[in-house]
């Protein structure tokens, strides 16, 4: 048996098929040597990290495999009780979202009438982003209404947050924009 086993092993995978009875060949007459030696890509994970999928308000559940501080593979988590391992099209490629070349790393700024983007530190982004809600805010600042009622609040400003946050960062953003005098909140999730 041993003989006719090496003898089928170099034949063309058709006539393997033939020789060991394996018609539809599903059993070892459709491996190779190259398929003998391959392996998952997330066998020599360092450690598994449970998530959930950033594209929408489904919330499917992730495992995002990191090797060396590095992700090597984002999967779908089959003890997710929406999703059950499965993801769709955008969330089985969250990975080139995380790892891709052409994803933005820094800051990019146009200044007014300016024709090219530059790149700032990320600390002058965030300063800009607070000067400009304070200048808005105080600039638009409702303290009462015509029979003196007190409103404090500006209508100025608005927040739609995405689909993707969830209960503790609505719960955030409502409070810091509230105490803001913002009273224009709304979720992309409930439109």
């Amino acid at each position: 048996m041993d003989g006719e086993t090496n003898n089928a092993a170099g034949l063309w995978p058709v006539l393997r098929q033939l020789a060991k009875g394996d018609i539809l060949g599903l059993g070892d007459s459709a491996a190779s040597p190259r398929t003998g030696s391959l392996e998952a890509r997330t066998t020599h994970a360092d450690k598994v990290v449970a998530s959930v999928c950033p594209y929408c308000a489904v919330g499917c559940g992730q495992l995002v495999y990191v090797k060396d501080k590095k992700i090597i593979d984002i999967e779908g988590d089959p003890r997710s009780p929406l999703s059950h391992g499965c993801l769709c099209p955008k969330g089985a490629a969250t990975f080139q979202l995380v790892t891709g070349s052409h994803r933005v790393s820094h800051v990019l700024y146009r200044r007014p009438y300016g024709t090219k983007w530059e790149t700032i530190p990320l600390e002058t982004a965030m300063d800009m982003v607070a000067d400009r809600v304070k200048k808005t805010r105080d600039a638009n600042w409702e303290d009462k209404d015509k029979k003196g009622n007190p409103l404090r609040r500006t209508m100025a400003i608005a927040h739609l947050g995405g689909a993707t946050l969830d209960n503790e960062e609505n719960y955030l953003i409502k409070k810091l924009f509230t105490s803001l005098g913002i009273v224009q909140i709304e979720n992309q999730a409930r439109i």
